[in-house]
């Protein structure tokens, strides 16, 4: 008898062993998922990269069990029409739509049936979904906040520069959400007594016409609106800014490490990651109408110190505080801090390091990094720091 249980014990042992451990959630198994993304941009960036570890982190490989059918709109809406029709017809499994308003909107008219995944800021005002909560239908997605944090990019810009009374602020009237956003920053701006000069640029070659008016009307300032378009071209923008001498605050921190002031928004790159888990949900089997619109609850401020240094200006302590990195320090605050030497002209100093660094700032007058400026709205918060509107429903 002991015998028996003893080799029992010993054949359920190593059936055991033979069964594989799965540490994470697998893909569907025996079919190649096709993708279709759809990008109002002209072609790939870190970003598609991000959306690709996202699935990777999923279990999807390209060329095994996934495929993914890339289209670039360029810019241009009515390509972006025709794009997402030749998706419909190659009978893709889902389409995500990214770079703005245009390829979701797109998506929308040419599918009824093929679940869409977009990033967008205000889904409901644009007409994408009726809720957030359960959107119904055949999309879901990310709301990027871009109206709602204009206000505070705004008041984050007075903060740096406290004299400023004249702002130019750089728009595309052929973005769909820009009237909106003008609309709400108006507002922000009356409060604030500061007087907003709205230049337009709908395409690349009109953004230094921008600058030029922008010099005539004394511009002491510079808000720059979300836009694809301006996204692609931010090393443009952020060079003519430093012609003009103008302190700058952008959406997405992009645009500080390519040398703007100021950076305020939640980092694009993950919340691209994010989008794999919409597609893994969907491909899956959930249907995207019954997933609630995510947005993200933390937001990075980055300071750009060697930007300030060039324009003559002293970024608060009080900034500095609420920065989550800021670029740029000396080379004797590196070897005092046991910085690496990534690069002698330029780093990202890390949050870590604030309490040294308000030290350094407050003696030398060179600042650095600190702690996370976050805004929250009601809602559920998942770990991965994004919300989930999903209160909205009875």
């Amino acid at each position: 008898m002991a015998r028996w249980r003893l080799g029992f014990l010993v054949t359920l042992a190593l059936a055991l062993l033979a069964v594989p451990l799965v540490t994470k959630a697998q893909p569907p198994a025996g079919k190649t998922a096709r993708i279709g993304y759809l990008s109002f941009r002209s072609g790939p960036s870190q970003l598609e990269e991000a959306f690709r570890q996202g699935l990777r982190e999923l279990g999807y490989a390209e060329g095994q069990n996934m495929a993914i059918e890339y289209r670039w709109a360029e810019f241009k809406p009515d390509r972006a029409s025709t794009l997402a029709a030749e998706l419909v017809r190659l009978k893709v499994d889902v389409i995500v739509a990214t770079g703005g308003p245009v390829p979701a909107t797109a998506a929308k008219r040419a599918t009824t049936t093929i679940p869409i995944v977009f990033t967008v800021s205000d889904p409901i005002g644009i007409g994408l979904v009726t809720r957030l909560g359960r959107p119904g239908g055949n999309l879901s997605g990310l709301n990027i906040l871009t109206v709602e944090l204009n206000a505070k990019r705004l008041e984050l810009l007075k903060e740096a520069v406290p004299g400023v009374s004249r702002v130019a602020v750089l728009a595309n009237p052929a973005n769909p959400g820009s009237a909106e956003a003008l609309k709400e920053l108006e507002g922000s701006a009356r409060v604030l007594r500061v007087k907003l000069h709205v230049l337009e640029a709908r395409e690349r070659q009109m953004i230094d016409t921008a600058f030029a008016a922008m010099a005539r009307e004394r511009a002491e300032a510079l808000l720059v609106m979300n836009d694809p378009m301006f996204m692609t071209q931010r090393e443009r923008i952020v060079d003519l800014a430093a012609k003009h001498r103008l302190p700058g605050i952008f959406e997405f921190r992009e645009f500080a490490e390519a040398g703007g002031l100021l950076s305020y928004a939640a980092n694009l790159a993950d919340m691209y990651r994010h989008l794999a888990t919409y597609v893994d949900k969907i491909l899956k089997g959930v249907k995207p109408g019954d997933l609630p619109v995510e947005q993200p609850t933390k937001f990075e401020l980055v300071i750009n110190l060697k930007t300030a240094r060039a324009l003559g200006l002293t970024i608060p302590p009080s900034l500095l505080l609420r920065a989550d990195q800021v670029i740029e320090i000396m080379n004797r605050c590196r070897s005092s801090l046991g910085c690496s030497r990534r690069s002698k002209s330029s780093r990202l100093v890390r949050r870590s390091w604030a309490p040294q660094l308000v030290a350094k700032l407050c003696t030398s007058s060179e600042g650095n990094d600190h702690e996370a400026d976050r805004l929250r709205a009601p809602g559920v918060v998942g770990g991965d720091g994004l919300q989930r509107d999903d209160l909205d429903d009875p």
